[in-house]
This record gives C-alpha cells, sequence and structure tokens, in this order.
C-alpha cells in the first residue's frame, strides 16, 4: 500500500479509500451487506493497508456507521485510521433534519459520532452544496465542529466550483476551518471535472477523492454480464439520473476491456489505475461487496499505464452536460 499527504495537511492516507456505503442494513437498499457480511471486507483492507474509510449518516440511514464503528474498533487502533463521514441528505422527515444549518449539523455529528463510536471524525464532508442556507452560517457551524474536537479536518463533495471558491473564501476571511479535500464525481466515463475543479483543487493544494472512480461498476461490467444484472444494477435509480450507458459510455467500457486485455490486468484495475495516474487524484473512493474487488484495486497501484494506454483510454471522450451534484 501506498500513503499520500491529504491534500495541504500534514495527515497521511492510503491511496485507495474504502467507500463504505455498501455495509449497513440491506432493508434500506437490497444490495447492501449487512453486519456480518460486511465485516470481513473492512478486515481485508486493513490487512490490505487501507487505513482510509468514508461513509455518511445517510447510508443504510445510519447502520454504515454503526457497522463501520463497530468494525473498527475490532479490528485498528483508531489513531492508526482515518475515518470521513458526511452531512446533508434527509435523516429524518422533518424540516430540520437535512440540509446544512447550524442547527442540523451540530446534530448530525452527534449523531453520527454516537453511531460511530468515536470521539471524533478525521473528515467531516458536506454531501452537497445547501441552497436554503446561507454560506456564513454553514462554514461557521463547520468551524465550530472542528474547533470543539468533533473532527479534525472539513471536506466538501459534488457542487459547482464556483459553490466551493466562495466557501473557502468566506472560511478564509473570517479565520475559519478551511476545507481541505473535495469528493466528486470522476472516471473514465465522466471527465467534467478536469474544466474547473481539478484545476482549482491543484491550485489550492485540496484533496481530491473521487467518488464511484468506476462509474457504479459500468466500466467494469462485460457485455456479456448484460442479461444477468445485480441487484444493484437493477435497483440503482441514482446511476440513471448520472445518464450512465451512453454510446460513448459503451464505447469508452469495451476500450477499457480492450486494454485490460492487452495488459493481461482486469478492467477494474484499468479503471481504477487510470484515475491514480492523474495527479490531482489522492485516493479514489473504492466499494468492495465481492472478494475480488478489493484485490482488484490493490492490483491497480502497481499497474502503472503508460501515455499510449492513457491516450487510448480517453480519446473517445467528448464533453457531456454536468451531473453528479444533486
Amino acid at each position: 500500500m501506498e500513503y499520500v499527504r491529504f491534500g495541504k495537511t500534514g495527515m497521511k492516507v492510503s491511496r485507495l479509500c474504502l467507500g463504505c456505503m455498501t455495509y449497513g442494513s440491506s432493508k434500506w437498499r437490497e444490495w447492501v451487506l449487512d453486519e456480518e457480511a460486511a465485516r470481513p471486507f473492512i478486515k481485508r483492507a486493513l490487512d490490505l493497508g487501507v487505513n482510509f474509510f468514508d461513509t455518511a449518516d445517510m447510508y443504510s440511514l445510519g447502520a454504515s456507521e454503526e457497522v463501520v464503528g463497530r468494525a473498527l474498533k475490532d479490528f485498528a487502533r483508531r489513531e492508526e485510521v482515518v475515518v470521513a463521514t458526511k452531512v446533508f441528505n434527509p435523516m429524518g422527515p422533518g424540516p430540520n433534519a437535512r440540509g446544512l444549518s447550524r442547527k442540523h449539523i451540530m446534530e448530525a455529528v452527534d449523531a453520527s459520532l454516537k453511531r460511530l463510536g468515536m470521539d471524533y471524525v478525521d473528515l467531516y464532508q458536506i454531501h452537497r452544496f445547501d441552497y436554503d442556507t446561507p454560506i456564513e452560517e454553514t462554514v461557521e457551524a463547520l468551524s465550530d465542529v472542528v474547533r470543539a474536537g468533533k473532527a479534525l479536518y472539513v471536506g466538501a463533495s459534488s457542487m459547482w466550483t464556483w459553490q466551493f471558491a466562495r466557501m473557502i473564501s468566506v472560511a478564509r476571511e473570517r479565520g475559519l476551518a478551511e476545507f481541505v479535500s473535495m469528493q466528486d464525481f470522476y472516471n473514465l466515463v465522466y471527465r467534467e471535472e478536469e474544466r474547473e475543479m481539478m484545476k482549482f483543487c491543484v491550485d489550492q493544494k485540496i484533496a481530491v477523492i473521487p467518488w464511484s472512480p468506476m462509474a457504479r461498476g459500468f466500466l467494469v461490467r462485460s457485455a456479456a454480464a448484460e442479461g444477468a444484472a445485480t441487484a444493484r444494477e437493477r435497483t440503482d435509480a441514482y446511476a440513471r439520473e448520472l445518464g450512465l450507458g451512453s454510446r460513448q459510455d459503451e464505447a469508452i467500457r469495451r476500450r477499457v476491456f480492450e486494454v485490460a486485455e492487452k495488459l493481461g490486468a482486469k478492467p477494474a484495475s484499468v479503471a481504477l489505475a487510470w484515475a491514480l495516474s492523474k495527479p490531482f487524484v489522492t485516493a479514489p473512493i473504492v466499494g468492495a461487496s465481492k472478494p475480488r474487488h478489493l484485490e482488484d484495486a490493490v492490483a491497480a497501484l502497481s499497474l502503472k499505464l503508460d501515455a499510449r494506454a492513457i491516450a487510448r483510454l480517453e480519446e473517445l471522450y467528448r464533453p457531456k452536460a454536468v451531473v453528479g451534484h444533486a
């Protein structure tokens, strides 16, 4: 395993982050692994050297945090792992059980810590931008979370670059805790973040931890498997919102398989190695619901794509509509 500095902070994270949306309760989504099935994946990730784990309060409506917290307590020492969670999405029916108001942030962070069984999280992220709450209110509340010792750093997820820049500017002007990371949608079939967000993060020395580097599994699903869709593929409405599966996407997926065959590698390793080849990417967030998923992800670390292979993978891409911010 490789370890890298997390943006401009002094914290070091593994080059791969284990995304924990897959772990929690199958009552939330049928493809989610319940605790007994999930724990071996967290243990295996630790054995492989992964020290970075990403979850969110909304995943299984809190059950993901509970499962991850108990597993890490049993399998690792708290100081040896980097734990990230998120706030924004609805956690109840009430109008204040969502968003980025001071009220919700303060209540949500305490609830997350209780579920995780931890005194603090290393990274507390806003899951999306809140159009209904003043930026100043959100930034001040997040800074207070850091000052209270409930989070060491704050980060953000998919939004427009101008929104992220504005939030950082407000924090800087007021001497508040600044965002140190951006978790955005980025992979071979969706590269719109290269236009502004990635450049901005490089300029500001912000860590980039892309979600869905394999496009929710689309990039690594063979054409032969189309008729045998997994439970997630059958029920993943968000994948349809992201517009995955266009002719261009299909052509790029075929190219991933071609390059993989030529290199004697797995398509998943190729897709992930491409993301890792980008100097602005700190640690892609990978999910794992089958043992091979972790093994293929780690194999990507030693798969160095040359310029020709990268060009082959990228040449079919054409600009598309921006998605992933909702």
